[in-house]
């Protein structure tokens, strides 16, 4: 279902008259909501999340649906054709979805050539990771692979707005972490002698301890990093937001939506409260509906993203968000969103 809906979704973004109705059904703008955040242009605060449109499918038709902004990806150096099936499940009770793609994608070669072609009605960004390889044992070999993915892109002169970098994926190969802040800082050592211009935002774990993700952001903060993204998915099997006999149904694989609502929104608040005027925070994981994205906005998020909510409440669920975000800035006396965000941290 999901690669019939994205091969649908890259269809119907080559057409005009397609894009046309979908944003007259869809779209809602507001300059309330508009902001410009490390001179990128975000007409909506709403993105999609990296791990939907990995195979570069969908960025001519996610603007008319109201999305602010949108990542492909994620990207590896090397292609992969991802975990063993079944790689994604549905948990309504949970409002969850079992996730093991595992870095499932065309590698970075393929998709530069694709993307070179197209052009952007709003920032489209490129999340990269680490190749799902088992060739990479080792921590040097490992971050060469991932600035070897940067270059491909780089060099292509892919017109994206933005870069994402993903640490935190939970279903590789291998025993490899950038989480301790050596290796974390080996890594960002590498990425910044690129001299990349465009921000780039680090995809951030949730199941750390408030002392380790501030450990990886003291690290962070030292680079040429624009942001944060909290966060990836929920890996707690027992997390009282995951239905334990949906979740009996899989024997591996972690959890987006619901179940990573509660720890995002935490690691929002202890981001922004430390590092605010440092870094941009992005709220990711858990929003459903507009009082999910403007709680992660009041807690410190400058923008959100999501995929798991629209999955469960359809296309339409975005221009809601951004016409319900309108009128709880309204309640609460503000003129802009950026008046909310981090109010409540």
């Amino acid at each position: 279902m999901h690669e019939r809906l994205t091969a649908s979704g890259e269809l119907m973004g080559k057409c005009w008259c397609t894009r046309k109705l979908f944003r007259g059904l869809y779209r809602f703008d507001d300059a309330a909501l508009q902001q410009e955040l490390h001179s990128v242009n975000f007409k909506t605060p709403v993105g999609l999340a990296a791990g939907f449109d990995y195979q570069a499918q969908l960025t001519q038709i996610l603007p008319s649906l109201g999305f602010g902004f949108g990542t492909v990806g994620t990207i590896t150096n090397l292609a992969y054709a991802g975990n063993p099936p079944p790689r994604l499940g549905r948990l309504p009770k949970s409002k969850s979805l079992m996730v093991y793609k595992g870095f499932k994608n065309n590698g970075a070669k393929s998709v530069a050539q694709k993307l070179v072609k197209l052009k952007f009605s709003y920032p489209a960004g490129v999340s990269i990771g680490r190749s799902n390889n088992k060739g990479l044992i080792t921590q040097k070999d490992s971050v060469k692979d991932i600035i070897k993915a940067f270059e491909t892109f780089l060099s292509a002169k892919v017109n994206d707005a933005y870069y994402e970098l993903n640490i935190s994926c939970p279903n590789l190969f291998g025993d490899v972490s950038f989480y301790p802040p050596k290796n974390l800082k080996d890594l960002l050592t590498e990425v910044d002698k690129l001299k990349i211009s465009q921000p780039i935002f680090i995809k951030m774990p949730i199941e750390k301890t408030d002392a380790e993700t501030l450990g990886m952001l003291d690290i962070i903060v030292k680079h040429q990093i624009a942001g944060v993204i909290f966060g990836n998915l929920q890996k707690n099997r027992k997390d009282p937001a995951l239905d334990p006999q949906e979740v009996a149904r899989f024997t591996y694989g972690n959890f987006s939506g619901k179940p990573t609502f509660k720890r995002s929104n935490e690691l929002i608040k202890l981001a922004y409260k430390r590092f605010g005027k440092k870094l941009t925070v992005i709220g990711c994981g858990g929003i459903f509906n507009a009082e999910d994205a403007y709680t992660k906005i009041k807690l410190g998020a400058s923008l959100v993203q999501l995929i798991t909510g629209m999955i469960f409440e359809g296309p339409a669920l975005i221009g809601q968000i951004n016409y319900g975000l309108v009128q709880l800035l309204k309640q609460d006396g503000f003129t802009h969103i950026s008046q909310a965000v981090g109010v409540e941290a």
